[in-house]
This record gives structure tokens, sequence and C-alpha cells, in this order.
């Protein structure tokens, strides 16, 4: 049964065509984890302490927070109105329903930051339509996806395959593959330093969820590639690259507009380098070319970041599209 296109059968469970999909079902379920179960009261406690936090750290937090808060509930939406429309296949149907109530307990998770520091919700939660860089990364993903909003749309021709791929890579690489990684660099940063420990460990949990959902997107991707393989043309990948090239300029942007002296003793060139080696990962996750050819200037989180044995891509199929 393919990823794709195939109406007959497709509440049936078993015989499963792509037991590599369900892979990623179970292994989610055994990292469950609830916002409840991680104690916040010493980060109340910094957050309320004139000293511990300086300015820049406080603008960080809330930005980081405010982009969270919002893009979360995009891909979810994106999720449950798109992915799961056009993915007939079941098994992966069903980790896409793990997916979205992940992201579900991510948006949850939010709430607590929001609840637990007394923010402002309104300041928090319209900050991707009043801070121009943010906006400008919403508004990048959102062009790409419009596919939610056209109840016609249908997966009838190589172009449409292409766009529905375009909705993939704008969602699983650019959004939760690349947007989301600077903000948990940050956040785990203050960690590191004793600072906003709890809510440090929620934005580790989230991460540990996101690297699954990439490298399962990641996954797919090359499915319906492998399995259509008019769509993987030179045009269309350059496309793709240059679609990843510009949404690496947008998170730049953000990075300097965040942090324009720098945070922590870590400078945006660095945060930018960052980004390129995140890029040029997801890049290769997908079959194309590096671009940027950086390393990971922040050796501490690659093995959060990079692929543990239990959260590598399942998809063993030799890509030769």
């Amino acid at each position: 049964m393919p990823i794709i296109n195939c109406r007959k059968n497709e509440n049936k469970a078993l015989p499963m065509s792509y037991v590599w999909a369900h892979k990623y079902y179970r292994n989610s379920i055994v990292r469950n984890w609830t916002p409840e179960e991680i104690s916040m009261q010493c980060d109340l406690n910094q957050w309320l302490s004139a000293t511990v936090l300086t300015d820049d750290e406080r603008v960080m937090v809330l930005r980081t927070i405010g982009y969270f808060s919002t893009a979360s509930s995009f891909t979810v939406n994106n999720i449950i109105l798109t992915a799961y429309k056009h993915i007939t296949n079941q098994e992966c149907r069903q980790y896409l329903l793990r997916q979205a109530y992940e992201m579900s307990i991510h948006t949850e998770a939010f709430i607590q930051c929001c609840d637990t520091l007394g923010l402002d919700p309104e300041e928090i939660y319209s900050m991707h339509q009043t801070i121009e860089t943010m906006s400008a990364k919403d508004d990048f993903v959102a062009q790409i996806a419009v596919m939610s909003s056209d109840k016609n749309f249908s997966l009838d021709t190589t172009k449409n395959i292409q766009k529905f791929i375009f909705n993939l890579v704008a969602y699983y690489i650019i959004m939760e593959g690349i947007f989301f990684y600077t903000g948990f660099a940050m956040m785990l940063m203050l960690r590191r330093r004793n600072k906003l420990a709890g809510i440090g460990q929620l934005f580790e949990n989230i991460m540990r969820d996101q690297t699954t959902h990439v490298a399962f997107g990641c996954d797919i991707i090359k499915e319906i590639c492998i399995e259509n393989p008019t769509v993987w043309t030179p045009a269309f990948k350059d496309e793709l690259m240059g679609m990843i090239k510009h949404a690496v300029t947008l998170e730049k942007n953000y990075v300097e507009d965040i942090c324009p002296y720098g945070i922590m003793g870590v400078d945006a060139e660095q945060f930018g380098q960052y980004i390129d080696y995140i890029a040029d990962t997801r890049l290769e996750q997908i079959g194309l070319p590096k671009l940027f050819q950086q390393v990971n200037p922040f050796k501490w989180i690659s093995q959060s970041f990079e692929k543990k044995p239990e959260l590598m891509q399942y998809h063993t199929t030799e890509v030769k599209y």
C-alpha cells in the first residue's frame, strides 16, 4: 500500500506495508511525558529575582516562548488538516496522530510556562504578528503550505505531489527541523548555567520529540519520492534547496534581532553557524547535498540533536531518486 493515493483498505492495520513507520509510533509511546511532571518553582523564583537573569536573557526567553507557543499550533493544524488527509497509509497515519498528540503536549507546556512565570498571554501569543523577524518566518511557511484551505486539492498530478512535498518540507524540515532548533539551543544554554532549569527540561523533552518528528518527516518525503520518481527532477531539487537556503536567511535575521549583542557568550555569528549546520543535516536527511559545509559549534548539544540509536530514521530503502 503506497504512502499516498491509496483509498482501498486505508483503514486496514495489517499486514503493514511500512514497519518503519510503526517503529516511530512504538518509540514515541516509550518516551511519553507531560509538563506537569516538571517542577518550575525554582524557575519562578529566578524569574522574579532582579539579579539571576540579564535583560537580554529575559528578552530571549519571552521571544522563544512566544515563537514556540503559536508555531506548535500551526504545525498540529497542518498535521490534521493536510498531512493526515493526503497520507493514506494506516501505520503512517497512526504516527501522525501520535505526533499531533505530542504537539498538543508541547502547546500545554508553553501554557504552563506562561502561567508559572505570570507572563502576559496577549503579549506572548501575538508576537508572531508584532515582531517582524518572527512573522517573516511564519509567513514564509504559510505561503509554502497553503493546501489545507483548498478542499479540492488532490495528489492526482506530478505537480500536485510536488506541492505536497513542499508542504512537508515547510513543516518538517524548515519549521520543526530548522526554526525550532535555535530556540532549543538558547534555552538549553540557560539550563547549563543553572537558570530556568525546569523550563530547560521542558524544552529538552520537546526537542527529543521534535527530533523524532523530523526523522519521520524525512522518511515520508523520501518514500513518496521513491514511489513517485517523476517528482524528483533537478529543477524540483533546486527549488527545495533554494527554499531551505531562504529559510536559513530568515532564521539568521531572527537571531540577529533576538540577540544583537550576543547572549551567554555566544554571538549571532556562532548561532548562524549552528543554523547552517542544522540545515545541512536536514538536506542530507532527504537526499540533497549540503549547502553550507559548517561544523557544529555547540558540541554539547550534538548528542541531543543528532541521531541517537533510538531516534535514527528507520527508513532503510536505498534512495535512488
